[in-house]
């Protein structure tokens, strides 16, 4: 199951960091969103996704490389629902919606990637 999660994140990461750097300016207006926070989203996004295929290319993908990504989506999760609280982005109804399901799909992500790094460390051990 880790394996299959792990390679589902990199194939998402890499989509969306490609998608959101090519198309910033169109995701930017279709969502009310500044133009360079959604280009840096994706360039963020694919060394995240290079470090993701690195793991999914270990047999055993490293615990630590786990759980640094595990805490990378969930702090990608909470930080996309503060920043609609803080005042500095003001995106109209369908950009709410778009950063509240990715957050709550990275969120998922990383659940799955916990799970299964559990189920992994009985048979580590």
């Amino acid at each position: 199951m880790l394996a299959k999660v792990i390679k589902i994140d990199m194939l998402l990461c890499a989509a969306f960091g490609v998608l959101l750097i090519a198309a910033a300016g169109l995701v930017g207006d279709l969502m009310n969103l500044p133009v360079p926070l959604v280009r840096w989203a994706g360039v963020v996004l694919l060394p995240v996704a290079a470090f993701l295929g690195y793991l999914a290319s270990r047999r055993v993908p490293p615990r630590g490389g786990v759980l640094a990504i595990i805490a990378i989506n969930a702090l990608w999760a909470v930080d996309s629902i503060v920043l609609l609280f803080t005042g500095w982005i003001d995106p109209n109804p369908f950009g709410v919606v778009f950063i509240v399901a990715q957050a709550l799909l990275v969120a998922g992500i990383a659940e799955m990637q916990y799970l299964g790094l559990r189920r992994l460390a009985p048979a580590a051990a």
